[in-house]
């Protein structure tokens, strides 16, 4: 039986690690091409189980290189693009390596898969590109988009691409937009695995503010199973929102993973809030649900206690990426 080939982008990553064992668990008929260009939260640990996958191959490669995305483009079948620069904190120190990598970037993968004539393009996007929410009230797929820093405008920017290529030229690219993940290989300086981290050195946990923004949290394998599901049944030129249905406050997140850890609440730092900090962001998914049958399955009281016992279980794996090991050898700053 004929394999069908999957380019995955940013697939050291998070989610995009978590995808790439999903999909090669889920589909005996499928082989995945990695192509990422490991910057600082590509870690190649997070695949090292895969060494000898014979359906599972790497190829460092910078999607902003229309020569390295030439390369790897043929004979690909499917894409999933997760690769691009995505904390809001970096957005604002640095904007412009967040337009070059997550809209240029964008735009010269469409032009090389629309040209290798690839069957679907999925877009993974973030909820941050509808900017912020009141009290009340979700985002659906066809909430304005209003993005509030260079990150999620880089995003929303890459966003109306993939729908320009889809209306122009009849690409077959949808767009998913999911709410926060949290689970394994989360790199620790995002809220979750920093808290978790900073809780296990008896380090001070920084709040923004006054720890009351509220975002939607969804388990990182539920968000696989919904891209999964796009990928071989979504419909071309759709957006499908990706939410868990579940709103938590910052500081309840925190408070929870200290009582978890059985350690104090005097850990936590109130600090000066980031410029342009959303209050609240929380998903609509009935689309996904209503068309494809996709609903969150994992509850987020197992959830953060299942990501709570892997990091526990893997303080080398945080220990490499202080240290700067994972990237032989130069030390990840701000973490």
């Amino acid at each position: 039986m004929p394999l069908i080939t999957v380019l995955v982008t940013g697939g050291s990553g998070f989610i995009g690690s978590n995808f790439i064992k999903h999909i090669l668990g889920a589909h005996q008929d499928v082989r995945v091409i990695n192509f990422d260009a490991l910057t600082y939260a590509g870690n190649p640990d997070n695949l090292a189980e895969l060494t000898h996958e014979p359906r599972y191959s790497f190829r460092r490669g910078d999607i902003t290189s229309g020569v390295d995305v030439g390369a790897v483009m043929p004979g690909v079948q499917y894409v999933v693009h997760f690769a691009a620069e995505s904390h809001v904190d970096r957005s604002i120190e640095g904007p412009e390596v967040f337009t070059r990598t997550n809209t240029l970037g964008t735009q010269i993968l469409l032009d090389h898969a629309r040209a290798n004539g690839i069957a679907q393009f999925v877009h993974v996007s973030t909820d941050e590109v509808y900017g912020s929410l009141g009290t009340e009230g979700y985002f659906t797929e066809d909430t304005p988009l209003a993005p509030n820093s260079p990150y999620s405008a880089s995003k929303a920017g890459s966003d109306l691409l993939v729908r320009a290529y889809h209306h122009t030229f009849g690409f077959p690219g949808v767009i998913t937009r999911c709410s926060n993940n949290y689970g394994p290989y989360q790199f620790p300086e995002k809220l979750i695995p920093l808290m978790i981290s900073n809780a296990l050195d008896n380090k001070p946990l920084p709040v923004y503010g006054d720890g009351m923004n509220v975002r939607d949290w969804l388990y990182v394998e539920d968000h696989c199973r919904a891209i999964d599901a796009v990928l071989f049944r979504g419909k071309a030129g759709e957006v499908y929102n990706i939410g868990g249905k579940n709103e938590w406050h910052n500081i309840d997140i925190v408070k929870l993973i200290l009582r978890e850890l059985g350690k104090p609440e005097t850990l936590i730092r109130f600090v000066e809030d980031r410029p342009g900090h959303d209050r609240r962001y929380a998903i609509d998914p009935a689309k996904i649900s209503q068309e494809l049958g996709w609903e969150p399955a994992v509850k987020f009281e197992d959830g953060i206690k299942a990501t709570i016992r892997w990091y526990l279980g893997h303080k080398e794996w945080i220990a490499r990426i202080k240290s700067g090991a994972y990237r032989g050898g130069r030390a990840c700053q701000g973490v």
